[in-house]
């Protein structure tokens, strides 16, 4: 974040206006989202922005570029969806202000003073925001000040003394340890990777999966669902009601969304795409009519797309952010405007390699890899394979007959439909050393080494162990 300080105070957030890009105003913050987390800082999230007509947005913090005094500044585009606060959230301002906690040791002596021997009990009277080493926002510090001996009914608190404390030295911030419990369980998943929480999904009972799931934001819930089996991604998302199924898919890459709703029944998907937000709907949509095993039914339709005066610096900055998968990150499609799926005409690549070699003011349409042969939407899977084998790439254009761009095939995709279907479910233990993975034909088989000289194999040979 660019400009902004280290520590921001949320009562001094409170209020201020909030800038696009150009400098056009949105709204004003009105409240900050945050996330406890087992044993570390809870993380900031997002803001509650108030936007013309007293409509509240949710402005995710990877979108906030400044928080300098007296204004927030913003980058890219700002879902306008109302903001609906989850079960795993917590306001700061609605929430945390005024809230009473219980404090310990040092943050005691610090409100009270040294003379004091026990818990002292305290009022939060403001939350501060710093920035850690990765960048991300967490709850550092409160503001408190020392209880008064008087009846709150009565509204006779006395004014006790304050101190800037240690957020994890206040008991009680979030609740109690029971209410607390359902929070703590998807905090204690927040450094897992998604498909590892897939792992434990799909190992629990259909009411405990969307128990966890309910507490998980759109986007984390996305990223677990796209690692999940076909049929845990269906059952799963049936039983989290159409509402909450359509901001999910929306938060889904479109390939993956696409894949999805086609495992459902016609009926269904088309009640899902009619709650998703039109502009994603569309790019869904336009996947969907594509085959399966084809260019068109595997690309994703949001790749990195550039127009040829952007600068190698900006180009840099936008393969860098944490919402590019890495797979899309590893090359910049160079077109004529417009610059969204189905472009102008696919003038080529530039690969990330080139991108870093260069000085950050080099215009990127002096870089163009033009060797790279677009495919068609109709084009094979098998063909696919082997042109992204041959080359030695990561992703593939698609191109329209006009040479227009309409996204983009990567090699976790075609991964995914090269495997057997029921890959995720195998024990990764139970598949011997020896076996490899024959793909040449664009089918995917297992090669026993053993057996294919005429041997009768071990005897002691596993079988293949599902976790169903």
């Amino acid at each position: 974040m660019s400009g902004a300080p280290t520590r921001v105070f949320v009562a001094r957030l409170a209020g201020l206006p909030v800038f696009d890009p150009v400098g056009d105003r949105v709204g004003r913050v009105r409240d900050v989202v945050v996330v406890p987390r087992a044993a570390r800082r809870p993380r900031a999230v997002g803001l509650v922005v108030e936007v013309p007509g007293k409509k509240r947005i949710f402005v995710p913090m990877t979108r906030v570029t400044s928080m300098d005094t007296g204004q927030v500044i913003t980058t890219g585009v700002l879902n306008v969806r109302r903001f609906e606060q989850r079960e795993a959230e917590v306001l700061v301002i609605t929430d945390l202000f005024d809230r009473e906690v219980v404090l310990n040791g040092s943050a005691a002596r610090a409100v009270h003073g040294s003379d004091v021997d026990g818990p002292v009990e305290a009022v939060v009277e403001d939350v501060a925001l710093e920035q850690a080493r990765s960048r991300d926002w967490e709850v550092g510090r409160l503001f408190v000040r020392e209880a008064g001996q008087g009846s709150k009914k009565r509204g006779l608190r006395r004014k006790g003394s304050t101190a800037l404390i240690d957020v994890h030295d206040a008991a009680g911030l979030f609740g109690t340890p029971q209410e607390q419990g359902a929070t703590l369980l998807a905090a204690s998943l927040e450094e897992m990777k998604p498909a590892d929480i897939a792992d434990l999904l799909h190992d629990m009972p259909l009411k405990r999966r969307v128990e966890l799931a309910s507490e998980l934001d759109d986007e984390r819930l996305a990223d677990v669902v796209q690692e999940l089996p076909n049929d845990d991604q269906v059952h799963l998302l049936s039983a989290l009601g159409r509402e909450r199924a359509a901001h999910v898919l929306e938060a889904m890459e479109p390939d993956d969304a696409a894949d999805l709703l086609g495992e459902l029944t016609e009926e269904a998907a088309e009640q899902l795409l009619g709650l998703m937000e039109p502009e994603d709907a569309r790019g869904v949509r336009r996947l969907l009519a594509y085959e399966d095993h084809t260019a068109g039914g595997l690309m994703t339709t949001e790749p990195v797309i550039m127009g040829p005066e952007a600068t190698v610096a900006q180009a840099l900055a936008t393969v860098r952010r944490a919402s590019v998968p890495y797979t899309l990150a590893a090359a910049v499609y160079v077109v004529r405007p417009p610059n969204e799926t189905p472009t102008g005409r696919l003038l080529g690549v530039v690969h990330l390699q080139r991108l870093l070699r260069e000085p950050p003011h080099e215009a990127i349409g002096g870089l163009i890899d033009k060797d790279v042969e677009p495919l068609s939407p109709d084009t094979p899977l098998a063909v696919v394979t082997r042109r992204l084998a041959t080359y030695d790439l990561v992703s593939l254009p698609v191109t329209d007959p006009k040479g227009r761009l309409l996204g983009a095939v990567t090699v976790d995709d075609v991964l995914d439909h090269l495997l057997p279907e029921d890959w995720r479910e195998v024990d990764e233990e139970a598949v011997e050393p020896e076996q490899t993975l024959e793909t040449v034909t664009g089918s995917l088989r297992a090669v026993d080494p053993g057996q294919s000289k005429g041997s009768g194999g071990s005897g002691g040979k596993k079988k293949g162990a599902g976790r169903g």
